[in-house]
């Protein structure tokens, strides 16, 4: 890990320092990724995402790598705190961008099919015969059955995308989406499920981790730290615990759901499944040490 990727250009210069901070850390203890990962419990997946701004360094991350290299954690994680709120300003923005983002596909396959949407079909006027039509009636009749070439054109490719003649074809498309199929259109690449579709599931392996999570709530329970994550995008949250040790317990809750992790060997921190949130505030995440310490976000 001697020669470092660049940074990207996009990320806040607060996050840069931070990133390179703890790139200076790991060069004077001459320590290879397999090693921070060995010494630190943190996957050395993880710490190459770290380590090239990527992600964010959980604070247990950060708070290891000081013990590691016998670093005051003091400056470190407070430079941690900038580089935090930082980083949730720019999750804040990603959130309002992939909003707009959906808002304009959800328009565009309003237009999409949209055309036929207000058609309603009225008795044709007489038309007299052209000869004894004076121009400014010659001009009206054409201008009707253009109208109703345009309104035959409409029903017909309504007839062509519906599939087939039989009535089925209309009766599925007039059948309602589920709510679920119709979010999923509109999700961002690798997410996998919003709302209480995530509910019970893993936020890393349904893709809401990584740069579509923040940090809603944070407390501190013996020397573990414990967080509220919350992923906009997907609609929910999970509690976690970092600096943890074998036996330590975390749940989460909101709307009468409750999701629990346990920490086991080897592992420094532990995650809960994800509930559904309309918000960050809606969750409250609760740690039980190993130790009998007990604690909850406020």
């Amino acid at each position: 890990m001697a020669r470092w990727k660049a940074l990207p250009e996009e990320l806040d210069p607060q996050i840069a320092e931070f990133t390179r901070q703890l790139r200076r850390l790991v060069d004077q203890g001459g320590l290879s990724a397999a090693a921070l990962a060995d010494r630190t419990g943190y996957s050395r997946t993880s710490w190459e995402r770290y380590l090239n701004g990527r992600l964010l360094a959980p604070k247990g991350a950060v708070v290891a790598l000081a013990e590691v290299t016998g670093t005051s954690p003091v400056h470190l994680t407070t430079m941690w705190e900038l580089a935090e709120r930082a980083w949730s300003r720019a999750e804040s923005r990603h959130d309002r961008t992939m909003e707009q983002i959906r808002i304009t596909r959800a328009r565009a396959e309003l237009g999409d099919y949209g055309g036929g949407a207000g058609t309603t079909t009225v008795d044709a006027p007489p038309v007299t015969p052209p000869s004894a039509e004076p121009p400014a009636g010659r001009r009206r009749v054409l201008l009707f059955l253009a109208g109703a070439v345009a309104v035959l054109v409409v029903l017909g490719t309504a007839f062509l995308l519906t599939g087939r003649g039989d009535g089925e074809g209309t009766r599925e498309a007039a059948r309602p989406s589920s709510p679920a199929a119709t979010s999923a259109t509109a999700l961002p690449p690798g997410v996998k499920c919003v709302g209480v579709g995530c509910t019970g599931r893993d936020a890393e392996a349904m893709g809401c981790s990584g740069d579509l999570v923040t940090t809603a709530r944070t407390a501190t329970v013996g020397a573990a730290t414990l967080e509220v994550r919350y992923s906009r995008t997907c609609g929910a949250a999970w509690g976690r615990i970092t600096g943890a040790a074998p036996g330590d317990r975390v749940r989460v809750t909101a709307g009468g759901q409750t999701r629990r992790g346990d920490a086991v060997a080897g592992d420094t921190y532990t995650y809960t499944p994800m509930v559904a949130v309309g918000r960050a505030g809606e969750a409250e995440a609760c740690a039980t040490l190993a130790s009998g310490r007990t604690g909850c976000t406020k």
